[in-house]
């Protein structure tokens, strides 16, 4: 069994470990021991703080295999972006060109620097190890952080968006960074990434990006092929999120040119599916009993837990039958509410 519950610090071993392993210029993790500390220990504070409005909190889950307690996989959602600043993206735009006395019309496509995203809650950070990807728990691990929201949602915004990383080599050069951030910033995309710390919210963003739109027929046809277009490590995040209700094209990153996703909490399927039912002790009724496969948590601060389970459909009731050990891992009893949702 698998469970997805919020960062300890006796995971920062774990974690570095898996920082590791992620390629040049994908963000999952912070590269270095120290930075790991810094979010495992603002993660820890921010699942025990009293919050009414969302501000600087950032919660950071793990994904446990409860047979040898390793950790395969991360996942984070911030409760506002740019909560200490400003959150930077470039916006898809169009802009119409005409000339009347040349019978001209046309349209052009265009990037405008714009901070619309700031106070939006982010999710970000997702990484699962490559042998649990074509398993649900990999959904779960993605879930997990849209169940949380759902059972605290004072914690934050009603508006969400995840940036995928965008097109990369496998040295960590951006196509999309060649063309447009290196001019203004004077340095290749890894230097870039490193000294701004993977942040989208500095000043020196606004200081140096251009101010005015950029227009996308003016930059090489390479940079203009990655833009909006994922990075392989991302091609799993991304069909999770689109089939959880997110939406492409109105965003890019403002770095590697990557997709930005966004929705309404009321088109995230997690939150408008989810089904507030009271925990009972399963006992089998008979054999052959068709089951169904739900992701089930409960909890909302560090005692949050998030499990998959197969049992008969809930669908019409208010209770669901939990086999005891998975009473004992999500920490509750008969009786205690949970929050399901189909897989």
């Amino acid at each position: 069994m698998y469970v997805v519950r919020p960062v300890e610090l006796a995971d920062i071993a774990a974690l570095e470990k898996l920082a590791a392993v992620s390629m040049p210029g994908v963000h999952t993790l912070p590269k270095t021991r120290e930075k790991i500390v810094q979010a495992v220990e603002a993660s820890i504070a921010s699942f025990g703080a009293q919050v009414d409005i969302p501000s600087e909190e950032s919660y950071l889950f793990v994904l446990e295999a409860l047979a040898d307690h390793t950790l395969v996989g991360t996942a984070t959602i911030h409760a506002a972006a740019g909560s200490n600043g400003t959150y930077f993206s470039f916006r898809n735009d169009v802009i119409q060109q005409v000339s009347r006395d040349l019978g001209i019309s046309h349209s052009i496509h265009a990037l405008t620097l714009c901070s619309e995203l700031t106070s939006y809650s982010q999710l970000s950070s997702f990484y699962v190890d490559e042998r649990m990807q074509n398993r649900p728990e990999a959904a779960l691990l993605s879930r997990a952080r849209l169940m949380f929201a759902a059972l605290a949602p004072q914690r934050f915004s009603d508006r969400f968006f995840v940036p995928l990383a965008g097109v990369t080599d496998e040295q960590g050069g951006s196509p999309f960074w060649d063309a447009l951030g290196r001019k203004f910033f004077q340095m290749d995309f890894l230097d870039a990434e490193r000294t701004i710390g993977g942040a989208r919210n500095r000043t020196s963003i606004v200081e140096l990006m251009p101010h005015y739109p950029v227009y996308v027929p003016l930059l090489p046809g390479e940079a203009q092929a990655v833009m909006g277009q994922i990075h392989p490590s991302g091609e799993l995040a991304f069909g999770l999120l689109t089939a959880e209700g997110f939406e492409a094209d109105d965003y890019i990153d403002i770095f590697d040119g990557g997709p930005i996703l966004q929705a309404h909490k009321h088109a995230l399927r997690t939150i408008t599916q989810s089904i507030q039912c009271r925990a009972t002790l399963y006992r089998p009724s008979r054999a052959g009993e068709p089951v169904v496969q739900y992701a089930v948590a409960a909890n909302a601060g560090l005692q949050f837990r998030a499990v998959i389970v197969s049992v008969p459909s809930i669908e019409g009731g208010i209770t669901i039958a939990l086999p005891q050990e998975v009473l004992d891992v999500l920490q509750v009893a008969e009786g205690d509410d949970v929050i399901c949702v189909r897989i």
